[in-house]
């Protein structure tokens, strides 16, 4: 069977029956076995795929299937699904079995999806490269001696792999375009409250977004417009229409794009990163679209700030797993105070322990004012300035990363060092605005590097229209 760059393809060969939704899981089944080596799948639903398979079959049949008939998805191992294991790639969830499901996943079910399975990611969604899963590191498709970036690795790599059409992901500093960047795939961050958190085990609750990673710029159009949209479920999601943007087109007008200084002149940034973004710039102003530099200075700050954010709220959400409520509960505790702090100290790993413990220093007393209070004001900074240049231009266009997916095992003196990779992806999440990364090149040594479009809040429309043009620049 042939890998499908998107649903349509895959609807055209049910529509003329050279294959079946059963078909196409046995597909997918295979290529999972046959990959194991990936560490990609913590769990396979092979049984309930085969049956949600033949329930579509039947449905295509009768007339009666729904928009996503065809579309097999792996799920990030931090997204509740009824009746199944969730874990978060963590010991401290191990065992833990789903009572409900996120909203995302009914709306998804609901358009005759086939889930098959819970992939692999950064305990937590805390990593940018996968290797601080609680199972293993995820291995680069491309490359398995390399990352597939974090902390949806597992995301990523399984759609790069062939092993699912499409997964989902969750973004709280760049969880989503970093790995599809690193892999290769098109990664989609809706506007932060556009899609319902609800069912999405929480990081830092005014971050996180789930959202897709696909072959295609169509699909990750259709799944964002149907897993978008107010939830009663979840209070802080917008009541903001859902524009239809599966059918989004090709732009007609010239668009006014806007490109970062400082971002360009990172040192960090890899210059056959920096020489190909520059040539798309020329690329785009062939076309007519005016493409200028505007200044933010805010780069330097950017990182600090959002792990400042990121670590408090962490300190709070995670509070919950004591080793009383739920999970994993350590045997050798002897009463309450030793239950709490060796099942917290067995259960969670390095990175978590390490994020938790600064996010607890930055809301101490003595310190808030010093870094929790003091990085809001950052936040506010950053937001004003991005929808200022958002009032003036269309999209703000930018690398993903500042370089391809590095090796495994790579460890640093300083773990704050990794805390870089998020450079170019947090700006996003800190401004609460829709971004998108797309997998426009390789590099010189065969490996994926994307290119990243930000877009005004709530405008995913024209964030998915301008992605497909940007995609005719692919070599």
């Amino acid at each position: 069977m042939k890998n499908f760059i998107s649903l349509s393809e895959i609807q055209e060969a049910l529509s003329k029956g050279s294959t079946n939704c059963q078909s196409l899981v046995d597909y997918y089944l295979d290529r999972i076995k046959a990959h194991r080596d990936l560490n990609i799948y913590l769990e396979v639903f092979a049984d309930d795929a085969l049956s949600q398979a033949k329930l579509v079959d039947a449905k295509l049949k009768s007339g009666t299937a729904g928009r996503l008939a065809g579309m097999v998805i792996g799920l990030k191992d931090n997204i509740c699904f009824e009746g199944h294991k969730v874990s978060a790639s963590s010991t401290i969830l191990k065992g833990f079995e789903s009572l409900y499901s996120a909203t995302v996943v009914e709306r998804l079910l609901e358009e005759d999806a086939i889930i098959i399975g819970r992939l692999n990611c950064d305990e937590f969604a805390m990593g940018s490269s996968n290797e601080n899963s609680a199972y293993g590191a995820v291995k680069n498709p491309r490359n398995p001696n390399s990352v597939p970036g974090g902390s949806s690795g597992g995301s990523a790599a399984a759609v790069a792999a062939d092993l699912c059409q499409l997964a989902l992901g969750s973004d709280t500093g760049g969880s989503i375009r970093q790995p599809a960047a690193f892999c290769g795939v098109v990664g989609m961050k809706p506007t932060y409250a556009r899609v319902s958190r609800f069912g999405l085990i929480a990081y830092a609750s005014s971050f996180d977004q789930i959202g897709s990673l696909a072959k295609s710029v169509e699909d990750a159009a259709l799944v964002t417009e149907i897993i978008a949209g107010k939830d009663i479920n979840d209070s802080t999601s917008s009541s903001v229409p859902v524009s239809s943007y599966s059918i989004a087109a090709l732009p007609t007008e010239k668009k006014k794009i806007a490109y970062l200084k400082e971002y360009v002149e990172s040192p960090g940034l890899d210059q056959e990163i920096k020489e190909k973004f520059l040539k798309l710039i020329e690329d785009l102003r062939a076309q007519g679209h005016t493409v200028e530099e505007q200044t933010f200075p805010y780069l330097d700050v950017m990182v600090p700030s959002y792990y400042v954010l990121t670590t408090a709220e962490a300190s709070s959400n995670l509070a919950r797993f004591d080793g009383v409520h739920f999970g994993y509960r350590s045997s050798n505790a002897h009463n309450l105070e030793s239950t709490y702090k060796l099942s917290r100290t067995e259960g969670f790993g390095e990175e978590v322990k390490r994020r938790i413990m600064l996010g607890t220093f930055v809301l101490s007393s003595g310190y808030y004012d010093a870094y929790y209070t003091k990085a809001q004001k950052v936040r506010r900074l950053i937001q004003d300035r991005t929808e200022a240049i958002l009032n003036e231009y269309n999209f703000v266009l930018m690398p993903t990363t500042p370089s391809t997916a590095f090796d495994l095992g790579v460890e640093n003196d300083d773990p704050t060092v990794a805390y870089l990779e998020d450079i170019y992806t947090v700006h996003a999440n800190l401004a609460g605005v829709p971004a998108i990364s797309l997998p426009l090149w390789d590099s010189k040594k065969n490996m994926p590097i994307g290119v990243q479009l930000m877009g005004a809040a709530f405008k995913e429309q024209e964030l998915f229209s301008f992605s497909k043009l940007l995609m005719t620049f692919k070599n």
